[in-house]
């Protein structure tokens, strides 16, 4: 039994919420050692730098639902760079190259950017216009 249609826009909500807070430790991790990740212990710099923030800052816009589809753009670009160069030169397999999460990431913010925030977004509440639905 499929569920009702109108139980999208909250799905797509939580979607967007769930992936932004699982995006977020990504750049706490990078740039606050919280958690600690032994690859960052020893601080990041360079490419991994503009990672940590895109990570820490657009993580929580996504959160929160503000700016969603221009983030959610800018996100996805950053996971599928982090794909080409950091996964698929190890083999073309995501499973065997570890960028699952990245090509993961990379479609599901995709998707977000396409669809909207869905419910419990500040894009809503604040009536933001900046980005037409």
């Amino acid at each position: 039994m499929p569920l009702p249609a109108s139980l999208s826009p909250i799905l797509l909500g939580l979607l967007r919420i769930v992936t932004g807070l699982l995006f977020l430790q990504h750049g706490t991790a990078k740039l606050l050692g919280f958690p600690a990740v032994e690859m960052f212990a020893g601080g990041v710099s360079g490419l991994m730098l503009v990672a940590g923030l895109l990570e820490l800052v657009g993580g929580a816009l996504i959160v929160l639902g503000l700016l969603t589809r221009p983030v959610a753009l800018v996100l996805s670009g950053e996971m599928a760079v982090a794909y080409v160069l950091a996964h698929a030169p190890q083999g073309f397999m995501p499973l065997l190259n570890g960028g699952e999460l990245a090509a993961l990431y990379a479609f599901v913010f995709l998707y977000v950017a396409a669809a909207g925030p869905g419910r419990f977004a500040l894009d809503d509440r604040l009536g933001s216009r900046a980005v037409p639905a």
